[in-house]
Parts: C-alpha cells; sequence; structure tokens
C-alpha cells in the first residue's frame, strides 16, 4: 500500500560529510593559524611594535645629540658640567650641597 519513502543511507552520509566539512573550513578560516583572529593578532602586534620602534628612533636621536654636543666638533659646556656632576659627582667651589 503505502510505502515510505526513506533516504538511501549514502546520501545521508554524503551531505553529513559535507556539512562537517564546510564546519571544519569555516572553523580553520576563523582560529587557524592563518585565520581572521590570527591576522588581528598579528596586525596589533605590529601597530605596537611601530610605536615601540618610534620611541627607540626618538630616544637614538635624543643620545646622537647629546653626543654631537659632546664632541669635539661642538662642545657644549652646560652640558659639560651636568655631566661631570652627574657622572663625577663636581661641585664648584662657591656652591653649599644640602642633603
Amino acid at each position: 500500500m503505502f510505502r515510505r519513502h526513506r533516504p538511501q543511507m549514502g546520501t545521508l552520509l554524503y551531505f553529513l560529510g559535507a556539512l562537517m566539512l564546510g564546519l571544519y573550513f569555516t572553523f580553520a578560516a576563523v582560529q587557524g593559524d592563518y585565520g581572521l583572529f590570527k591576522r588581528i593578532e598579528i596586525r596589533a602586534e605590529g601597530a605596537a611594535l611601530e610605536q615601540e620602534l618610534a620611541i627607540l628612533q626618538a630616544e637614538v636621536g635624543r643620545m646622537e645629540n647629546l653626543t654631537s654636543r659632546l664632541s669635539d666638533d661642538f662642545l657644549d659646556l652646560d652640558l659639560l658640567d651636568q655631566q661631570a656632576r652627574d657622572v663625577l659627582g663636581l661641585i664648584r667651589a662657591d656652591e653649599v650641597v644640602i642633603r
């Protein structure tokens, strides 16, 4: 009389396999080694490293300025006096030290 039509087991397994494969690739595209989250993380790390580079370049520029001001070609007497006070602990004869 009335027979129910059941899908073949092979067809069901085929669609289940295709679904699982699609889910795997979707997961890998989002969280894999080359996924979206990793790309965002790498960009954030790159921005932080660029900021650190800018800070280090400013520090190098400052040090180059100080070095050139203490060179034989150009001597900044105020800087020399400051360095003698800081590094060697020297003071002038007319100064009083309060600790």
